[in-house]
């Protein structure tokens, strides 16, 4: 029984070490953040998000050069989305090497988080992730 438990947690670590050692790296010290709006801001029910990114390039998807990734933005999320697979459709893909987008949400509170994403929408490794700002849309 020792030895299953063993040769299961070295297992799980193994398959760990593949997947991270399979994603994109990531700039030491990189950071995503939000420009605008601020955290607690309100704003208007149509207004644009303007997004940041130091320590890396921005480069549409697809792209393969070191230290560039490209902005998905998380909008309302609880958790983030699995960090070691594409995302998917709970955020809004900007492939193209936007840094900016308009948004029109209800009116209330809502939340933002920038993650960024390498050539085939796989965060890096480590993520690069912005704070998670929370606005009130009038």
């Amino acid at each position: 029984m020792k030895k299953l438990v063993i040769a299961l947690g070295l297992t799980s670590l193994l398959s760990v070490n593949a997947i991270a050692a399979s994603l994109t790296p990531s700039a030491e010290g990189a950071k995503a953040y939000i420009i605008s709006p601020t955290n607690g801001e309100t704003v208007s029910e149509t207004f644009t998000v303007k997004f940041g990114l130091s320590g890396m390039g921005v480069a549409p998807a697809g792209t393969k050069k070191a230290n560039t990734g490209h902005h998905h933005l998380l909008i309302d999320g609880n958790e983030l989305p699995p960090l070691d697979q594409p995302m998917t459709k709970e955020v809004k893909h900007f492939g193209g090497g936007q840094t900016e987008t308009t948004l029109t949400l209800a009116s209330g509170t809502h939340t933002l988080q920038l993650i960024l994403g390498d050539k085939a929408h796989i965060p890096h490794n480590f993520p690069v992730v912005s704070e998670k700002i929370t606005i009130t849309v009038k």
